[in-house]
């Protein structure tokens, strides 16, 4: 494993929300997007021994204005008046309960609270530990266990203040919510590493961002059973040479640990070690120590939550905690290969179009 960075300080924020119950009041512990999560979460923390590292900040309500800088006002009015009506099913994966909107709105708040708190520090990693996760959420719809697009949040309260912002998405499912919402932004460069062909249908080499943002989009879509060596080869072979050139001023992270390879969801094959090396290579994205945070999102084995929750923490911290080794072997080094060409033959014909 390689080494980290000494970062003195982790800022966790935590929010226990209740999940989907039944008639008489009962989490459904069927639903994978459960209270459990943040349990295990929280656990993964634990493992980390941080004493005073470990700052907890306080999450706040996000603000009309603040989430109203992506997200349609109508909708999130709608999806208010909705919880408040005793909520119930938005799609076939995604759900609302009378709380949901309020508890959205903490989630959304969260991240605020951990950029400030990095921002008073100039130090440290943020870690956002919150449900629901956001990353699927667009403008205007809820989809895929998300309400509000958390992450999204965060970055446009940091490119309001003329930051420019990388987000590094290694959850398993492609961030079509974050995408679009930024698709068009030349200051937010949005990463994904995702398993390819699979839900939401996103996330395609040839989408590489609007007119006005061309190549700040950077899609990797891999195979089934695709190990931690073949997702950090994607990385650093296509995505590097883009984020140089961005120049990110911070960098938060879709931190989806649904591609280990014991999660029930998809089929990559990672390992806790692998999001240790994972943690490490997007932190070197970072200018400097206090610019880096990583937001919650999927993740639907316990076991496997908590052993990587404490990998990759624990790796930003220059600490050896992975449980697991590193992956390598899967397949996929020649879909890296081809998913770089796809991606220049894209920005050519843009390029051209444009010309």
């Amino acid at each position: 494993m390689v080494s980290g960075p000494s970062w003195t300080a982790t800022v966790v924020v935590t929010l226990i929300i209740n999940g989907p119950t039944d008639d008489a009041g009962h989490e459904d512990v069927g639903h994978p997007e459960r209270p459990e999560r943040l349990r295990a979460v929280m656990r993964g923390v634990g493992d980390l021994h941080l004493g005073d590292d470990l700052v907890t900040v306080a999450p706040h309500i996000a603000s009309r204005a603040e989430l109203a800088r992506v997200h349609d006002v109508a909708y999130f009015d709608e999806l208010g008046a909705y919880c408040y009506e005793g909520g119930g099913d938005l799609d076939a994966d995604t759900y609302a309960t009378y709380d949901s909107w309020s508890v959205a709105q903490y989630a959304a708040g969260a991240g605020l609270a951990v950029i400030k708190e990095l921002q008073i520090r100039k130090s440290g990693v943020g870690f956002v530990a919150v449900r629901p996760p956001g990353h699927h959420a667009s403008r205007g719809r809820a989809m895929g266990f998300c309400l509000l697009n958390n992450i999204a949040v965060a970055t446009a309260e940091l490119t309001s203040q003329g930051e420019r912002v990388l987000i590094v998405d290694w959850d398993v499912h492609h961030g079509n919510g974050t995408q679009s919402i930024f698709w068009d932004d030349p200051n937010v460069m949005y990463v994904s590493t995702h398993q390819w062909p699979f839900y939401p249908g996103s996330g395609a080499p040839y989408e590489i961002g609007g007119l006005g943002a061309l190549g700040t989009t950077v899609n990797l879509p891999l195979p089934a059973g695709a190990t931690g060596d073949v997702v950090r080869q994607a990385l650093l072979e296509t995505a590097a040479p883009a984020i140089d050139e961005f120049d990110p001023t911070w960098v938060l992270v879709s931190a989806g640990f649904d591609a280990h390879r014991a999660d029930p969801m998809a089929d990559l094959a990672l390992s806790s070690g692998d999001f240790a090396e994972l943690a490490i290579l997007t932190a070197s994205f970072a200018p400097q120590p206090g610019r880096l945070a990583l937001f919650l999102e999927g993740g639907y084995e316990l076991d496997a939550l908590q052993s990587s929750v404490t990998s990759s923490l624990g790796a930003l911290l220059g600490a050896q905690l992975a449980s697991e080794e590193p992956t390598s072997g899967g397949p996929g080094t020649e879909v890296v290969a081809n998913v770089k060409e796809a991606r220049l033959a894209a920005l050519r014909v843009a390029n051209d179009v444009g010309q």
